[in-house]
């Protein structure tokens, strides 16, 4: 791991991103960026979820989240709260949530 500080992140994302494979998407491409956490679909129809992991592939997967998504996704607003610094990462890799 290097020196570069641990961060964490929760997201939602409004828009078409269920029933088009967004959190399929999503967990492949925290995994391709190195990052922990978990994503699931909510009852109002958005996407959730938590990312950690080094604070410049957080920011890369912020960027996906809110411009890429899915192929078939249609991503209106993407919301990232709780933004901190964290020790140790809380998850061992990224879950999708049923």
């Amino acid at each position: 791991m290097s020196t570069e500080d641990l961060f964490s992140v929760d997201y939602e994302i409004y828009g078409r991103v269920q029933g088009v494979f967004f959190r399929k998407y999503t967990q492949a491409e925290a995994k391709k960026l190195g990052l922990v956490g978990w994503v699931q679909n909510t009852a109002a129809g958005t996407v959730q979820g938590q990312l950690q992991g080094p604070r410049s592939k957080v920011k890369e997967m912020q960027e996906w989240l809110k411009s890429t998504g899915s192929p078939s996704s249609h991503i209106i607003k993407a919301e990232f709260t709780n933004e901190k610094t964290v020790d140790n990462l809380e998850h061992s890799s990224f879950k999708i949530v049923k």
